[in-house]
């Protein structure tokens, strides 16, 4: 995501409505066998003639990446992903292959995976080493105009304690490999496992988070700054707050909804911040624990309040966040779009819960892939609000 208008002139930072833009990772998968398949190099080369460099590669050869320009709007921001997924399917069936939108693979053998040739990936071999080997996971991110950066590290102490109901909203990998783990978002804990990943810890101003950053260089956990794999981090490129925290979410109506709902969190805590508010010092160890119940339960079961510590029905918990911001969502125009997801995503299921609606109807993880394949592209019911 460029921070820039069509015309590359810098664009103005809305305060009430800030730019927002996404972006998604998928897998390129052999539609005979449904397995991942290590080709993302030649779906990358035939989707670049329309996409130009809003694709690029991934750290595996089972990935792709796809990115939207910042918009204000979310009516479209959506528009672009829909168009940004129609042309990533369009360039995969060119190549015999398809894409889809699963925090991790749902057939093959990607354990260790076949990693893409770039230098700066071999440094992180050699300092990572078995790390990567299940790192064949897909997230989806969301950018949110911030250009300062000591507003951008207070606005994510106060986003801290709203994470693990992100994560439990958009849960959407639950099969690795061909095999149920249990989990709604077994992504979160594959990735949690690298030194500098999952919930941000709490800074009380950018010279702390820097100091932090320096050290933690010193130590060699990080290779550079990219290496900050946080859930909530500033961006190193960009003017930007990035959300990191969601499975990339199986359809664009999906999508769409978590970029105006995170938006919604970085608008009223930048509010608290302006405020004098540092945001809620919330333990790290209660974090921990909110986002492994997350990730295992998702929406169907509990989790833990982000005030209280004490469990409570996650259903409970998305009202909670969106009567948190439901005065930005107003400012922005997206209270009803989001309001009306929310509620179609309670009755409808996470993506993990319906990757094993797709998997219970024949027992059968050919029928979850063709299942992601369909709803890459679809005009699904989460458009409507």
């Amino acid at each position: 995501m460029t921070v820039t208008a069509d015309s590359a002139r810098p664009m103005p930072f809305d305060a009430l409505c800030p730019l927002v833009g996404v972006e998604e990772e998928y897998f390129v998968v052999d539609p005979l066998t449904r397995e991942a398949a290590p080709r993302a190099a030649a779906v990358l080369e035939r989707a670049a003639a329309e996409l130009g460099g809003t694709v690029s590669s991934e750290i595996t050869r089972y990935q792709v990446e796809a990115k939207t320009a910042p918009c204000a709007r979310t009516s479209e921001l959506e528009e672009r992903i829909r168009r940004m997924r129609a042309a990533m399917a369009a360039a995969a069936q060119r190549e015999g292959l398809a894409v889809v939108a699963s925090g991790t693979p749902v057939l093959g053998d990607v354990v260790p995976p076949l990693i893409t040739e770039d230098p700066r990936y071999e440094v992180g071999i050699a300092t990572y080493r078995s790390l990567h080997d299940e790192q064949a996971i897909c997230a989806g991110h969301v950018h949110v105009h911030l250009p300062d950066r000591e507003r951008a590290v207070l606005v994510g102490n106060h986003l801290r304690p709203w994470l693990p109901v992100l994560l439990a909203m958009t849960a959407n990998s639950p099969l690795w490999a061909g095999r149920d783990t249990g989990y709604a978002s077994w992504r979160a804990l594959c990735w949690g496992k690298w030194p500098v990943a999952g919930p941000p810890p709490y800074f009380a101003s950018l010279a702390e988070f820097e100091e932090t950053i320096a050290a933690l260089t010193e130590s060699g956990a990080l290779v550079d700054p990219g290496t900050i794999f946080w859930d909530v981090r500033p961006s190193a490129r960009l003017p930007t707050l990035e959300v990191r925290v969601a499975d990339v979410p199986a359809t664009a109506g999906e999508s769409a909804m978590l970029a105006a709902v995170v938006r919604g969190l970085v608008v009223t805590s930048l509010q608290r911040v302006e405020r004098g508010d540092p945001g809620p010092p919330l333990p790290a160890e209660r974090l921990r624990a909110a986002y492994w119940r997350a990730a295992r339960d998702g929406l169907d079961g509990h989790g833990v309040d982000p005030g209280t510590g004490r469990l409570r029905p996650a259903g409970e918990l998305l009202e909670a966040l969106l009567r948190h911001i439901g005065p930005a969502l107003e400012e922005t125009g997206d209270l009803d779009m989001v309001g009306g997801r929310m509620a179609w995503l309670r009755a409808a299921g996470t993506g993990a819960a319906r990757q094993r609606a797709a998997l219970g109807r024949r027992g059968r993880p050919a029928d979850v892939v063709d299942d992601l394949v369909a709803r890459l592209v679809e005009r699904d019911t989460a458009q409507a609000g």
